[in-house]
């Protein structure tokens, strides 16, 4: 079984899906990527997720995030379970399900955690960044839904921090104030972040959000 860890490689992989084949590295191209993985088809919670993921579309596109579910079971059923999502939630699901009968990308992202359950995967979520390296790993249990509200605030937090040299405090949503990295000298604050910032530690020295206006 494959470990995953933060900074590796997302491990690539061919499957089929609702929209049809999708090689994975080449599906993401060069934007950001969410994976994430339902325990089967007709199961209440993921009916729930699915349908709220479809309604979030437009947010993951503003952040040039693509999303792809995954689950054990074949097209012909994902393409059924489709039809109950967007009645019961009032939605069109808009982002390929890949069918995984042969649990090999499972296995690849080790969703299937035995002491869990031997055969259905648990409801992992792995966001990509455009290096195709695994930036955030966040594991359920097959009884809590995720949520899609805090995955948006995370890949704020992700992209935000990858291009600038600060880190985001605990509860920060987008536009709140920001940590400098310790990294960053003192002396160079002024110029990295003109907006000022405030000393409220050696070590902790807050900055107004850099990429906003």
């Amino acid at each position: 079984m494959a470990t995953i860890r933060l900074g590796d490689v997302a491990p690539n992989f061919t499957a089929q899906s609702s929209e049809g084949q999708i090689n994975f590295h080449d599906w993401l191209g060069d934007g950001w990527g969410i994976l994430f993985s339902h325990p089967a088809d007709y199961t209440p919670v993921c009916t729930t997720e699915l349908g709220t993921v479809a309604k979030y579309k437009s947010e993951f596109d503003k952040r040039n995030v693509k999303v792809v579910a995954l689950s054990v079971d074949g097209v012909e059923s994902h393409k059924g379970w489709i039809n109950d999502i967007n009645e019961t939630q009032n939605t069109t699901v808009n982002f390929p399900i890949i069918a995984d009968e042969d649990r090999k990308v499972s296995e690849l992202y080790d969703m299937i955690h035995p002491n869990a359950d031997s055969k259905l995967t648990v409801r992992s979520v792995f966001v990509i960044d455009p290096d195709k390296k695994v930036k955030l790993i966040i594991t359920y249990p097959a009884s809590t839904g995720r949520n899609f509200d805090e995955l948006l605030r995370v890949i704020d937090s992700l992209q935000l921090t990858a291009y600038h040299k600060v880190a985001t405090p605990a509860n920060w949503n987008n536009g709140d104030d920001c940590v400098i990295v310790p990294a960053v000298a003192d002396k160079d604050i002024p110029e990295l972040f003109p907006k000022g910032h405030k000393v409220v530690k050696p070590y902790l020295r807050t900055t107004p959000q850099p990429n906003l206006d």
